[in-house]
C-alpha cells in the first residue's frame, strides 16, 4: 500500500464527523438526530449543528470551566452533581435554553474535582456564558455562534456526509 494515497471525498467527511463526535463524546445516533434537527431549522446546518451540540449540558459544564475534559464533564452531569433551574439533571444531553441557570448541587460542593477547578474559573469563559464561581453555577446568557465555539472540525463537510 503506498504512504501517498490520497484520501477519498468520503473519508475525509467520515473524518470529520468523527472528530466532531469525538469532541462532543456523543454516539452515532444523537449525533445523526442532531444533525436532523439542524437541518429542520432556519439558517445555516452548520451553525445549527454546532449550537445544538454547544448547549448540551455537558458541553457547557465543560465551556463553563466546572471540568477538565469533556469526559469528566458527561460523567459529572450523569451523577447528579448538577441542578437545571433548580431541578436534579443527571442527563449529560439535556438542552439547555438561554436564561437557564445550572448550579453545582449543595451536596456535591465538597467534591474534589471541582473543588480544584473553582479558583481557574474565570467570570466569563465564552461570549455566551456567564459564571459565577461563588455560587458555583453559570448562565446561558445566548446562543453559541459558531466562530466562539472551540471546536476543531470542518462542519461543513459533516454537513456533506449526513445529506449524501
Amino acid at each position: 500500500m503506498r504512504a501517498n494515497r490520497k484520501i477519498s471525498v468520503y473519508k475525509a467527511q467520515l473524518l470529520e464527523k468523527q472528530r466532531l463526535r469525538a469532541q462532543y463524546n456523543i454516539r452515532e445516533r444523537q449525533m445523526a438526530a442532531a444533525y436532523a434537527k439542524a437541518i429542520k431549522m432556519k439558517g445555516a446546518s452548520d451553525e445549527n449543528l454546532i449550537c445544538l451540540l454547544e448547549t448540551r449540558l455537558d458541553a457547557l459544564v465543560l465551556r463553563a470551566g466546572f471540568a477538565p475534559t469533556i469526559y469528566a464533564a458527561h460523567q459529572l452531569v450523569s451523577h447528579g452533581h448538577f441542578m437545571v433551574n433548580g431541578y436534579k439533571v443527571n442527563i449529560p444531553s439535556y438542552r439547555l435554553r438561554v436564561g437557564d441557570v445550572a448550579q453545582v448541587r449543595s451536596r456535591s460542593r465538597e467534591l474534589a474535582l471541582l473543588k480544584d477547578r473553582l479558583p481557574k474559573l474565570s467570570p466569563s469563559p465564552t461570549p455566551y456564558l456567564e459564571v459565577s464561581p461563588e455560587a458555583m453555577s453559570f448562565r446561558l446568557v445566548a446562543l453559541p455562534k459558531r466562530d466562539e465555539v472551540p471546536v476543531i472540525c470542518d462542519v461543513p463537510r459533516v454537513i456533506e456526509y449526513y445529506s449524501r
